[in-house]
């Protein structure tokens, strides 16, 4: 069987629409074509813009084949689509693919998407250009719509996109792009308008291409990184500035983080990367989780990114980190360490970091805490490594070096035995204060034979003639050996009583972390992780294996399991992450009567709604309904005789009155139909020329409207019924707003997949503070005129536009006044992203 080498994937990426990614993707057809590639155009979509149809021709003439493309009949209409069968028989070098985020019509067997149909070109051995905009991958798309307020229903995955063998960004800076939009080079002249008012805004382009840009950037750097770990590179490559910030988790990181970002500002593209290295205990000196926490928002509001790496030997940590990240510089703070401490404990993280830096840069940054002491001492061990072996060297050097200097002359004219004796008792202590217990003891020998031999007579000899001088050594010796033993008790127990007091603060936190609300087992889970030093750490509802000693299992509450992997943990450390479990077990719990609460929110919602309804109803209902009994009750008595115009008013208000009546309850039904759930919809292709006359028809006739073209705006997906009720309430509300003489103007709008229809006044307005509540049921604002309704209009408007997939948001109009704008996706662009669901009305159950 010959094994068939898989094609090769190049990608043209723009920011937006009209940048030039089918011109390249085209160019680049003709160059491969003119070296001897059988290349062939496989589909090309020239949106009728001219100079893409003239490079298409071009490419005709210089010998390119161009495959025809399929047609397909879906659902009443003929589209055309890929024509994949005739390229794989076809079986070109290169075939050029415009739009990989296409939606295919559905039927026939044929992929949903139109990268799949790239990816079986690829799985056949064909290179294959295409083009994509990078609001299309899927990692962007709620970026892409908090920035356009445009939905983006085509995507693609990411890892489609990065097994590209090649990806070329097409850029071009705004203003230029949107003098192409206004000469029509990329839309038709009628949506000119409409787009450069909305997608095509000069802050959404530039936001759109330094999404671009920096994604491709970030592409860039992968691929560095995977060349240098495949060659063995270790020296930093300053390709770019990438600043490392250490964080301790003391008060000095906010100052450390901003001068890291003010150093990363000054080059372009610079990085900036704030971490902190947790020690496996997870209980390190000086540690505040609230201040990382704080330090972690500050950074990534900068621009930066935050990381937690685990190692016991914090410089190391720091620096592998830094070399992995490719990083130019570490900033640093100064150490917090007293002098004293520094004589004692030797040279600090940041002469290490120095030292192992190699070509990374090190900053050293003062701050208020410099040279005050750390806040906690070191909870570790109780000795480092260090002290533990130079406490009994100095136990055996320091007392030798103190009887050499007492043998001087000097010493033995103004020196007797008893200051001697306690200058070594001296010597002993500061040995016990260096190495503990054990070098003490060393040192307390050392000192009794070299005090016995050399200053005890007869001197020169461990032979003792005075009964005094024996006791007096045996006390020395009690009395050293018993302040040794003290000043290590007392040094264990503040290091205890630290680490009791960073376990307190750590609970503390995490306690936090539960009333603060949002996320917190995720959270506290994470925690654990770094807190503990373990690989991983999850919640689940039956206990692992206990055969395991990797693996550490603690109840936290009811049926769920708090199990950390990764190494075994000794009992100092179950304490305290049985405490962690318990937490978790308060987020589980919390959680659990959050759901309960939502389950009970709709009861109370409707329970309020009720309310609301028996308020409003006795007036506003009954309103009509006297009006209309009276007015037919007039008529049909006997004792008055009423001219025919006097017969016509009454007839007319009886009329209206009743027709009031009939809105009001249909809203009522409705809303009430929304709140519960339980409201159908028919879906099909609308046209807005259709619905709007018997909207305006149904509103009575003191309400002067002026409409714009509509023939050109594409059909939506709506229920035809349910959208004239909303045109209607639109309408209705802004008539009632609308000075005397004024005109409500209705116009409309396509772009994007979607249609805007604008329900503009010239009223009073509506402050930002009140654009939410004028949606809420029962809601005028505090107006008092009775004959407003009641409140539903606007309530319901948007629950039906929200029913059909749209919404509805309030704007200030120009000049004065409010804007309603409805917004509802296109027919057509709805059927290719939901795919085959059946011919006819789409019947679908909302809310």
């Amino acid at each position: 069987m010959t094994h068939v080498r898989p094609g090769q994937l190049k990608i043209y990426l723009g920011a937006a629409p009209g940048v030039g990614k089918t011109c390249r993707m085209l160019d680049e057809g003709r160059r491969r074509a003119a070296h001897g590639a059988d290349v062939v155009v496989g589909l090309v979509e020239c949106h009728r813009r001219p100079h893409t149809e003239a490079l298409l021709k071009e490419a005709r003439a210089a010998g390119l084949d161009v495959v025809e493309r399929a047609r397909v009949r879906y659902r009443g209409g003929e589209f055309t689509e890929l024509d994949l069968d005739a390229v794989l028989a076809r079986a070109p070098q290169v075939v050029l693919v415009d739009d990989l985020a296409h939606t295919n019509a559905p039927g026939d067997g044929r992929n949903p998407k139109r990268w799949q149909d790239v990816d079986r070109l690829l799985t056949a051995g064909i290179d294959v250009v295409t083009t994509i905009n990078i609001q299309h991958l899927e990692s962007l798309k709620d970026v892409v719509e908090k920035i356009t307020e445009v939905p983006q229903a085509e995507t693609v995955p990411d890892d489609v996109v990065r097994r590209a063998h090649q990806i070329e960004l097409v850029d071009i800076d705004p203003e230029s792009l949107r003098r192409r939009m206004a000469d029509g080079d990329i839309h038709a002249p009628e949506k000119v308008d409409a787009a450069l008012a909305n997608y095509f805004r000069t802050g959404n382009l530039t936001a759109l291409r330094q999404l671009a840009l920096l994604w491709v950037a970030d592409r860039v750097d992968e691929a560095l990184l995977a060349y240098r770990s495949e060659h063995g590179i270790g020296g930093v490559w300053e390709t770019r500035e990438r600043v490392v910030v250490g964080l301790t988790g003391g008060p000095e990181g906010d100052t450390l983080i901003r001068r890291a970002a003010r150093i990363a500002d000054r080059s372009v593209g610079g990085e900036l990367l704030a971490v902190h290295i947790a020690r496996s205990d997870g209980l390190a000196a000086g540690t505040s989780h609230a201040s990382l926490t704080r330090q972690r928002r500050l950074a990534e509001d900068l621009g930066g990114s935050y990381h937690s790496v685990v190692g016991d030997d914090v410089a190391t940590a720091l620096v592998e980190f830094a070399r992995a990240e490719n990083a130019t510089q570490l900033v640093l703070g100064s150490s917090r360490r007293g002098r004293v401490e520094r004589f004692l404990t030797g040279r600090g993280t940041g002469e290490s970091v120095v030292e192992a830096s190699g070509d990374i840069d090190v900053h050293t940054v003062t701050h208020e805490r410099a040279g005050a002491g750390t806040l906690l001492p070191s909870r570790r061990r109780t000795l480092s490594g260090p002290r533990r072996v130079g406490g009994p060297v100095a136990g055996l050097l320091l007392p030798a070096l103190l009887t050499s200097l007492l043998d001087l002359d000097v010493a033995r004219e103004h020196l007797n035995l008893t200051s001697e004796a306690l200058l070594f008792l001296l010597a002993v202590v500061g040995v016990a204060c260096i190495g503990g217990v054990l070098s003490a003891v060393v040192a307390s020998v050392t000192a009794s034979l070299l005090l016995n031999y050399c200053f005890m007579p007869p001197v020169g000899h461990f032979a003792l003639g005075d009964p005094n001088s024996m006791l007096a050594l045996v006390v020395f010796a009690i009395v050293a050996a018993t302040v040794a033993a003290v000043v290590d008790r007392s040094l264990r127990l503040s290091r205890r009583s630290a680490r009791a007091t960073a376990e307190a603060e750590t609970m503390s936190s995490l306690a936090g972390t539960i009333v603060r609300g949002g996320q917190p087992i995720p959270a506290l889970l994470e925690r654990a992780r770094e807190a503990f030093g373990v690989d991983d750490a999850e919640l689940v509802a039956e206990p692992p294996d206990a055969s395991d000693a990797a693996v550490t299992a603690v109840p936290a509450g009811a049926d769920a399991y708090l199990v950390l992997r990764g190494r075994p943990l000794p009992s100092a450390d179950r304490r305290v992450l049985a405490a962690f479990a318990a937490h978790v077990g308060a987020a589980v719990e919390r959680a659990r009567l959050a759901e309960a609460a939502a389950e009970v929110e709709p009861v109370k919602a409707a329970d309020r709604m009720r309310t609301a309804l028996l308020r409003a109803v006795g007036h506003d209902l009954r309103t009509p309904l006297a009006a209309a009994l009276a007015a037919i009750g007039s008529l049909r008595s006997r004792d008055l005789d009423f001219s025919e115009h006097d017969r016509e008013e009454l007839l007319a208000t009886a009329d209206e009155s009743m027709a009031r009546l009939n809105r009001l309850v249909d809203n009522l039904l409705d809303m009430s139909r929304l709140q519960a759930g339980a409201l159908t919809l028919e879906l099909r292709d609308t046209a807005l020329e259709e619905v709007l006359p018997p909207a305006l028809d149904s509103l009575s006739d003191h309400c002067p409207v002026e409409t714009g073209s509509m023939e050109e705006i594409p059909a939506v997906l709506a229920d035809p019924p349910l959208l004239e009720r909303v045109i209607a309430n639109l309408v209705g509300n802004a008539a009632r707003h609308t000075p005397a003489g004024g005109k409500v103007l209705i116009t409309a709008s396509a772009l994007a997949g979607r249609v805007e229809l604008r329900v503009v006044d010239r009223g009073p307005g509506l402050p930002p503070a009140d654009r939410d509540r004028v949606f809420e049921p029962f809601q005028r604002l505090g107006d008092t005129d009775n004959t407003a309704g009641l409140g539903l209009g606007l309530a319901l408007s948007r629950g039906l536009a929200e029913a059909m997939d749209g919404t509805l948001t309030p704007e200030d109009t120009p000049g004065g006044g409010l804007t309603m704008v409805l917004s509802l996706p296109f027919a057509e662009r709805v059927r290719e992203v939901n795919g085959a669901r059946g011919s006819g009305v789409w019947h679908s159950e909302r809310l």
